[in-house]
């Protein structure tokens, strides 16, 4: 196996990829949209945005691959980021430089890859929109320049993201190694740790906007039952899934959270309970309006809410227990289903 090479620059090349405040961040709605596009128009089966840190590539938009990270050494990525240029592997087996790389003679099984690689404004390469795929195949030239144009659009919003702000927001808000400890690592979505460390921010920001601060409390219906079923494995497959939808229905500045298990939490401004509801439905209704591919198989998934609209001075715990105690009423009342708390008198 030939270990991706480091770049003479690699200084300047890392410098530029910490600069835009990427690794270690949430996952993001249209980066997750155009992952899924792309590998519904190559029908691979992985689709990877991948950043290659010092030492690892981090995925900041993934789909068809549960790890959120690999050694930098043994990556496919590394290659073409080094390379500064396009790399295709038609067969991992057929190729010196990856016949025996653990990527290929194990789990995922890499046959096939296509890297194209994402630059910083200064034109550094800071990472790869990548596909892979177990079974061996070839790109036309009309696929690889539309790989191009697609690894353009991720640049694109990668560099409009930088300057935008959420990203001020962020940089603000905790830095680079304390985020590391504030992300839930199977969905990608922010812990239960970051609800202490960002509710005040959420809270402030709502107040400052002459709104008020919404809750939904999220809870996965019957996901023992997927478990039981389908393993841990295809239980994964259905947070990653559902934490995916989630993010779709809500909006840019609203917080998601991963509380553990099959709960989850949103923080949201809004201006009243109708609105909230509103938006709890989306939500409802993107986990339950279709249903869920765990591995070769189909399988319909449906969430419980409960909503509560936060008064002058109400602490974090008390926002929350209502919009629990909501949540749990929406489950005795059969589950698939908003209930809205009422407000404290």
């Amino acid at each position: 196996m030939q270990s991706a090479p480091i770049p003479a620059d690699e200084k300047l090349r890392q410098r530029a990829l910490d600069d835009l405040e990427l690794l270690d961040t949430p996952a993001e709605l249209y980066l997750d949209t155009l992952v899924r596009l792309t590998r519904e128009l190559y029908r691979v089966e992985t689709v990877l945005v991948s950043l290659v840190d010092r030492d690892r590539q981090w995925f900041k938009a993934r789909i068809g691959l549960e790890a959120s990270e690999t050694p930098r050494d043994i990556s496919f990525c590394g290659h073409a980021v080094a390379a500064r240029s396009p790399l295709v592997v038609e067969n991992a087996l057929d190729d010196p430089r990856f016949a025996d790389n653990p990527l290929v003679s194990g789990p995922p099984f890499i046959r096939f890859y296509a890297g194209q690689p994402l630059y910083s404004r200064d034109e550094q390469p800071i990472g790869t929109l990548c596909l892979i795929h177990s079974a061996p195949r070839q790109l036309s030239q009309e696929e690889r320049l539309r790989l191009r144009d697609l690894g353009t659009l991720v640049e694109g919003y990668l560099h409009l993201r930088s300057v935008g702000q959420q990203a001020r927001r962020l940089r603000e808000a905790v830095n680079r190694e304390q985020r590391k400890a504030l992300i839930d690592p199977l969905t990608q979505l922010w812990n239960r740790a970051a609800l202490e460390r960002f509710y005040p921010r959420e809270a402030a920001a709502a107040q400052d906007a002459g709104q008020r601060l919404g809750a939904l409390y999220i809870d996965l219906d019957h996901f023992k039952q997927v478990n039981d079923q389908f393993g841990h494995a295809g239980g994964d497959q259905v947070l990653w899934q559902s934490a995916r939808r989630m993010a779709t229905a809500l909006r840019p500045d609203d917080l998601l959270l991963r509380l553990g298990g099959e709960e989850f939490v949103a923080l949201l401004a809004v201006h009243d309970a109708q609105e909230l509801g509103l938006i709890a439905e989306r939500v409802r209704r993107a986990i339950a309006d279709e249903p869920m591919r765990i591995g070769e198989r189909l399988h319909g998934i449906t969430a419980s809410l409960g909503t509560a609209l936060g008064q002058p001075g109400e602490s974090k715990a008390s926002l929350l227990e209502r919009a629990d105690a909501a949540l749990y009423q929406a489950k005795q009342l059969g589950r698939n289903r908003t209930q809205h708390a009422p407000d404290n008198t």
